[in-house]
């Protein structure tokens, strides 16, 4: 069994042909789903999905770069949704200042008050972090009694000394389509160097589409290409490394 832990089925390119999407991830053996979010309304669509496919699991939060919207009622909001089952984490929250940093500390506000969300509720986290690894980890050291359920850092693709940093800290790391793209020699490195029980998968769909289909619209159904490279990488059978990460899904995730 496939498990993709970060697919964004609520997109506009895949919402509307969730049914061929869904059919066509189990045909490739993918089993369960994760429905991840970077807003309250897609918050509100994940968990609308989850309800409706036994097999889709839900991520709500509010990402960097929607952190403006972020205010109490958001806050009672995303605790509301929490009391729905098919809620698994807080997400994708964290810091991104590829394209503005001038926002900084209101990024970092709504990252700190998103992990505190997470402690109450006794959630884990899903953290992304885009050309803003130092400013994350350094939140993550701060808080990290706070963070007892667990992280995942989603799309992971920093430094083997973070690796060591975040591995050290019982956290786990997912890798995507980027670990096929033929510019990717440095995370491959990356990768072999992570400890199979703190390895997950995901798509990222419809973002980072892996190689052959780099450039099209992603879909849970790659989930087994990202695998193949991964056992590659780590000359593991594909069905060892499938359990592993079944088993490595069900600590963090309890689905």
């Amino acid at each position: 069994m496939f498990i993709d832990t970060h697919a964004h089925l609520q997109d506009d390119a895949l919402k509307d042909r969730i049914e061929n999407v869904l059919n066509d991830a189990k045909n490739h053996n993918v089993k369960k789903i994760v429905c991840a979010s970077y807003d309250i309304k897609s918050s509100y669509d994940a968990v609308t999905i989850s309800q409706q496919y036994k097999n889709v699991f839900a991520v709500i939060g509010v990402h960097p770069e929607n952190c403006d919207e972020y205010d109490d009622k958001i806050e009672e909001k995303l605790t509301n949704l929490c009391k729905d089952k098919k809620v698994v984490a807080i997400g994708e929250i964290g810091l991104d200042y590829h394209y503005t940093k001038e926002n900084k500390e209101k990024q970092k506000e709504v990252f700190v008050k998103q992990i505190l969300l997470a402690n109450k509720l006794n959630l884990p986290i899903v953290i992304h972090t885009r050309d803003a690894i130092g400013d994350t980890i350094e939140i993550v050291r701060k808080y990290k009694n706070y963070l007892k359920s667990g992280v995942i850092f989603h799309c992971f693709n920093a430094s083997e000394e973070i690796l060591n940093e975040i591995i050290g800290m019982g956290f786990y790391v997912s890798y995507g389509g980027v670990i096929t793209f033929s510019n990717a020699k440095n995370l491959i490195d990356i990768v072999f160097k992570t400890p199979l029980d703190k390895i997950l998968t995901e798509t990222d769909c419809p973002y980072l589409a892996p190689v052959p289909f780099r450039g099209q619209i992603n879909e849970p159904k790659n989930i087994d290409l990202i695998i193949k490279k991964i056992s590659e990488i780590k000359n593991i059978e594909i069905n060892k490394l499938e359990k592993i990460i079944e088993n490595n899904t069900k600590k963090i995730l309890k689905i």
